[in-house]
């Protein structure tokens, strides 16, 4: 028998019989222990802060809260509690937003209980564990290189493309009704986004990845 002690976990989930469920599962392995309970993303957040458990089992689509949220607030911090994203969903937004929001793994409810069980001590030694449709999602970003997009707001692409037409801040507030003051403000912007110093640069970067049609 082992000195080590149990892996402290906490569960969240909105149903009461999956949290009932995955508790049964918990409390038959001696090395595990169940030490609260949350119905949405919100609660979560506060128990993590007075129950410092080691691992969290998250649910993703949940009421005040969803668990996406939830991560990246437990996460930024705790980032020493480890987060295992464990859904019903295998839709490539949910995967992307659990990870970057600090998740070790993402798993669907239809694991078995020895696969779980072992997840989470995997997650406690610092291992990612994928659910095979979340690694699928994961391999597809890899082969397809993301357009860059630079957070550019609707009227910061507009002024934009009318930059690449080569008009000045005149005629671009002419064009879009606006003062030459509000289309300084939003070209000032649009060379901080685009890390550029020149009206120039920002054209070449705009016609080389594509940012305006």
């Amino acid at each position: 028998m082992s000195n080590k002690s149990p892996v402290r976990v906490l569960l969240v989930d909105d149903h009461a019989v999956v949290r009932s469920g995955l508790g049964a599962v918990l409390m038959s392995f001696d090395d595990m222990e169940l030490v609260g309970e949350a119905g949405n993303g919100e609660e979560a957040v506060r128990l993590c802060r007075t129950l410092k458990p080691d691992v969290v089992l998250m649910d993703l689509m949940m009421p005040v809260m969803d668990g996406v949220s939830a991560t990246r607030s437990i996460h930024a911090s705790q980032p020493g509690i480890r987060i295992i994203a464990l859904t019903s969903f295998g839709e490539k937004d949910l995967v992307e937003g659990a990870l970057k929001a600090g998740a070790t793994g993402y798993l669907l409810k239809t694991i078995s209980a020895a696969e779980l069980i072992e997840a989470i001590k995997g997650a406690v030694a610092g291992k990612t564990s994928l659910s095979p449709e979340a690694a699928q999602v994961l391999i597809q970003n890899l082969r397809q290189p993301q357009e860059a997009t630079y957070d550019l707001t609707g009227r910061e692409r507009e002024i934009l493309a009318l930059m690449v037409e080569g008009l000045p801040n005149q005629e671009i507030a002419a064009r879009l009704v606006i003062s030459q003051s509000t289309v300084k403000f939003h070209v000032s912007n649009i060379l901080s986004k685009l890390g550029v110093g020149t009206r120039t640069e920002a054209v070449a970067l705009a016609l080389k990845n594509k940012l305006v049609k």
